[in-house]
């Protein structure tokens, strides 16, 4: 079956710097409803016709993947507003910049009782390139159209 809107592809995804590091790999196959804006668009229309089996290699500039380096979502906060155990990488969710709703920062700097919040993407601003090695294509239950997303074995489970 080639894919097509509508399938249920799996992938096994690795993707990488422009470097040639690993940045990330799927420890299980990653599964999307194809045409359904599940993955990068990019990527989903290389994959469109394509069988199992098929090997894809893609890169991909920022403002097709993770979007392109916001300074604006970089904000300085005190320590103190935190609470408990805080720690560069460690991952909080607060206000925006701009008052906005609820954003997820990560801590990138402590210093002087003040940390530095991050709101980008860890790899925003970076061409990436995704290795894509195609596992399974299948045609979509009923229930998985109708609800824009992959079910997992034996069905609805939210």
């Amino acid at each position: 079956m080639k894919i097509t809107d509508g399938a249920l592809v799996s992938l096994d995804v690795k993707m990488y710097d422009t470097q040639g590091e690993l940045l990330e790999q799927s420890d299980v196959p990653l599964q999307y409803l194809h045409g359904h804006e599940d993955i990068f668009p990019r990527i989903e229309e290389a994959l469109t016709g394509k069988e199992v089996g098929a090997h894809l290699m893609l890169q991909l500039a920022p403002e097709d993947a993770f979007g392109d380096y916001d300074a604006d979502l970089v904000m300085l906060a005190p320590v103190d507003d935190l609470g408990g155990d805080v720690t560069v990488g460690l991952r909080v969710e607060a206000t925006g910049p701009q008052g906005e709703d609820q954003c997820v920062f990560t801590i990138t700097d402590i210093a002087d009782g003040k940390v530095v919040l991050d709101g980008n993407h860890p790899w925003a601003g970076k061409r990436l390139r995704f290795d894509c090695q195609i596992l399974e294509v299948r045609a979509a239950t009923a229930e998985e159209v109708e609800h824009g997303h992959v079910h997992g074995a034996g069905g609805h489970h939210h």
